[in-house]
């Protein structure tokens, strides 16, 4: 019987796949599918780009959580694997992936929750340069650039290497353990994608296609067998999005402009 340092060691990526890792990823596919799901029902036409409304407080919060289970979880699956290993099969098995799962979420509900305050907070200044024909186009493409330089930062890649894997998730014992153990990988996963959310906030935070071509880039980064060659397509995606949002939005595919969702209300009053 190996010990859990020895599971550790044997669950890299480029370990060797068996049968039992099937089921923990196949989980985390399944609970992402229903999140999707329930997203597209609950956002549907609620797309208005960059600066879009959030909301009251209650709303976004229960919007963004089932949000970060729809674009974060297929991404776990590593941990998923290495946490599977490390505790067995059996419901204590079951229970603890629930419980490192929802430690994961929670952490990332509380990084909604400071953006939404930002956000907000901001809002509330009224600042007349923000606005979209002035220089707002210019910020959210300044946010979306600036996510792209975070890739070559020394916390992006060790938050990366981290979440790709699995050895070294630490393993702690029992149900205490299981959810501590969630709470550290959110915080490591932050780390690696809060950069990416933020060009979600400047492209559109309500938009279906926007939050699947981010879900994409985080997926592309921590689960190719490579680390340097998705990193490198994250950078081209987002500085090509960042340059057209501030200088050509009208020629981004699938960008709503704040001056398009105004057209209809401006034809009503002629």
């Amino acid at each position: 019987m190996t010990d859990s340092g020895e599971v550790a060691r044997e669950s890299g990526p480029l370990a060797r796949i068996r049968i039992e890792d099937v089921w923990p990823v196949l989980g985390l596919i399944a609970l992402a599918g229903l999140a999707w799901l329930v997203t597209v029902d609950r956002m549907q036409g609620m797309d208005t780009g960059p600066g879009t409304d959030l909301g009251g407080v209650g709303w976004f919060a229960g919007v963004w959580a089932v949000m970060m289970a729809a674009m974060m979880l297929p991404s776990l699956s590593p941990m998923a694997v290495g946490y599977s290993r490390a505790n067995g099969s059996g419901a204590g098995s079951v229970g603890g992936a629930v419980l490192f799962a929802a430690g994961y979420l929670l952490v990332w509900l509380i990084g909604g929750l400071l953006a939404y305050a930002l956000v907000e907070g901001v809002r509330s200044l009224d600042l007349g340069f923000l606005g979209w024909d002035e220089g707002g186009r210019y910020v959210a493409g300044g946010v979306i650039t600036g996510a792209a330089l975070y890739e070559f930062t020394p916390v992006k890649r060790r938050c990366l290497r981290h979440c790709r894997d699995s050895r070294s998730l630490r393993h702690r014992s029992g149900a205490v353990g299981a959810f501590s153990m969630g709470l550290e990988q959110g915080g490591f996963c932050i780390g690696c994608s809060w950069a990416l959310m933020a060009a979600l906030f400047a492209l559109g935070v309500m938009s279906i296609a926007w939050m699947v071509v981010i879900a994409a880039l985080i997926a592309i980064e921590k689960l190719l067998p490579w680390e340097l060659s998705p990193r490198g397509t994250t950078v081209v995606v987002l500085v090509v999005l960042g340059l057209g949002v501030a200088f050509f939005p009208d020629q981004v595919p699938g960008l709503t402009t704040p001056t398009e969702m105004m057209e209809p209300t401006d034809a009503m009053s002629m």
